[in-house]
């Protein structure tokens, strides 16, 4: 049988996890002590942090322990590179029944380093906290270095600007809605077996939604290419703009054709607009500026204020809000 967290005890389930996380290039004091201490060559440092829920964010029945992990860092990550930093610690808190089997949370240990890894190098986890509570929560905090450059914030889009995007545009949304369709029992519950049939036989969404690959590195060669304006498309395209329009006081002018390209094929045209979890990178850049590999251009920035599609205005809110999406059956 399993050994669990109440079994187990914090102290020697620390001891198997401490192991299997990355570690971080800027930590000159890193788990162990009261804090760590980390290296901020810059003099400045951008943090950000997420909070993982089970039921509003996730379901245990859907998501693998390795794959939350993988989430919970990635999701972080792209906020870091969204600001043209470079994502260099975590600090995570996880928060878990006390049933919970100690292999569940190796593996979100190496979910968490294999997500580091692969999107951002050098990255690593610095410490954090475990508690134990009826759900299982997953809070992650980042950092990261914005190597001697200006943050790239939402407010700095000017009228004439391209707005290009990169990553996915709605694959996320389109896995989910599997899930919800097609990965339930009988009585409409999250249903584990349910969700591995979806695996094979629509792996690109699924993976999309439970282990998404955010265009990291792309944030800080975004900043270097003269980005007026970014932000990661976590909630949705349609909601995401609006938000750089209405901090940046323009009207945003997006290209139905150029966001169906970028969706690409299998993707509702509705879901890449309003579909949320897409951790995409959202810019604007001159009108005059090379837009930089890996973003493609999917519309303007104009006078005015709002979000418009091919010249109308969009009034549709759609994307992820979590007081009103979740539907309170965790499953």
């Amino acid at each position: 049988m399993a050994d669990t967290l109440g079994e187990v005890g914090e102290g020697a389930t620390l001891a198997r996890i401490f192991p299997r996380l990355p570690d971080a290039a800027a930590a000159i004091v890193g788990p162990g002590d009261d804090a760590a201490v980390l290296r901020a060559p810059d003099g400045r440092f951008v943090v950000t942090t997420d909070t993982m829920v089970h039921g509003p964010d996730f379901r245990r029945a859907w998501s693998r322990p390795v794959e939350l992990g993988w989430k919970a860092a990635a999701t972080n990550l792209s906020d870091v590179a969204a600001m043209g930093a470079v994502p260099t610690a975590l600090v995570v808190a996880l928060v878990a029944p006390a049933d919970t089997p100690v292999a569940d949370l190796e593996s979100l240990a190496d979910g968490l380093r294999r997500a580091c890894d692969a999107l951002a190098p050098g990255c690593g986890v610095v410490g954090g906290d475990l508690s134990v509570s009826e759900t299982l929560t997953i809070a992650v905090t980042a950092f990261g270095d914005l190597e001697g450059r200006a943050p790239v914030l939402r407010s700095g889009a000017r009228p004439g600007d391209a707005v290009a995007v990169a990553g996915r545009l709605g694959l996320a949304a389109t896995g989910l809605r599997l899930l919800f369709a097609e990965g339930v029992d009988a009585a409409g519950h999250p249903d584990a077996a349910a969700a591995e049939r979806l695996r094979t036989a629509h792996p690109e969404p699924l993976a999309a939604q439970l282990s998404p690959v955010p265009p990291i590195a792309l944030g800080p060669v975004a900043a270097r290419g003269g980005a007026t304006a970014m932000l990661d498309v976590s909630d949705g395209l349609a909601i995401d703009a609006r938000r750089i329009a209405s901090a940046s006081g323009i009207a945003i002018d997006l290209d139905a054709a150029a966001i169906a390209r970028v969706a690409g094929d299998g993707v509702d045209p509705r879901a890449a607009l309003t579909g949320g979890e897409d951790h995409a990178l959202l810019a604007t850049f001159p009108a005059d500026a090379a837009v930089p590999d890996g973003f493609v251009v999917i519309g303007k920035a104009a006078a005015g204020a709002g979000l418009l599609v091919d010249g109308r205005a969009v009034d549709e809110r759609g994307g992820w809000d979590p007081y009103a999406d979740w539907d309170g059956r965790a499953g």
